[in-house]
């Protein structure tokens, strides 16, 4: 049977692209979507085409409730829980923190970190051998922000990301004894859409001059070291923090 792996925000962007892969690895794939529905079909259909095992489940990971019926509806359909890839996340418009509301704050905290806690916790009830499961890999998406701040812009989100590499360390040596790694990748400046949604389509090449590779990275080079984290090459690796950021 093939090894199960959960990727939230799994429709678009770094984490269709860890679908993708996964799948050519030999994985079956949960991809979850939050509300483009037709997005994640297609990813869906393109790991079937390739001979793949996938299904699309819908669930927005700040609310609790649909995090366990996504779960569930997991359980049901393909069984025991592998891995989980805690990708979900959102950015918001570009301003000083004198700018930031509560809500802005509110929403960025409950998707980026709530809803990666509630993830890994349904992932660690299933897959730590304490509880009759089998082990499995965890892997985080944070981002190289957590560690340069993003002044200017996005310093919530920065801040949102540092808490999940902090989250990252503390599950990894928690669960280390049951058979579950956990590990960060922290990508840098990917050209992907979630700039678009942030307000700044072309914020990938626009800072590129500050990356030491002088460009921006691509999402199937964040999977790359994503799905190494989740394979048995990576069976002594847990607690990491892998940055994929062009040297910057």
């Amino acid at each position: 049977m093939a090894p199960l792996v959960l990727i939230t925000g799994g429709s678009r962007g770094i984490g269709a692209a860890t679908a993708l892969l996964a799948a050519r690895r030999g994985f079956a794939v949960a991809v979850n979507y939050s509300a483009n529905s037709l997005a994640a079909d297609e990813v869906v259909r393109q790991i079937r085409q390739g001979g793949g095992q996938a299904m699309a489940v819908q669930a927005d990971v700040a609310i609790e409730a649909q995090v366990v019926a996504m779960f569930e509806k997991i359980d049901a359909k393909f069984g025991p829980l592998s891995a989980l890839v805690n990708n979900a996340g959102v950015v918001d418009q570009a301003v000083r923190v004198e700018a930031i509301t509560l809500a802005r704050l509110q929403r960025m905290f409950e998707i980026n970190v709530f809803g990666s806690f509630v993830c890994a916790r349904e992932a660690v009830r299933r897959m730590s051998t304490r509880h009759g499961g089998a082990g499995g890999a965890i892997v985080n998406v944070s981002s190289a922000a957590s560690r340069l701040g993003s002044p200017g812009q996005y310093v919530d989100y920065a801040a949102a990301k540092g808490a999940i590499d902090t989250f990252t360390l503390g599950l990894a040596k928690e669960v280390a004894a049951e058979g579950i790694r956990v590990n960060a990748v922290r990508p840098g400046l990917i050209e992907t859409g979630i700039h678009a949604s942030g307000g700044l389509p072309g914020r990938a090449w626009d800072l590129a001059p500050q990356v030491p590779m002088q460009r921006p990275g691509s999402a199937e080079e964040v999977a790359e070291s994503i799905v190494w984290l989740l394979g048995e090459q990576a069976s002594y690796t847990t607690g990491a923090l892998l940055d994929v950021a062009g040297g910057r």
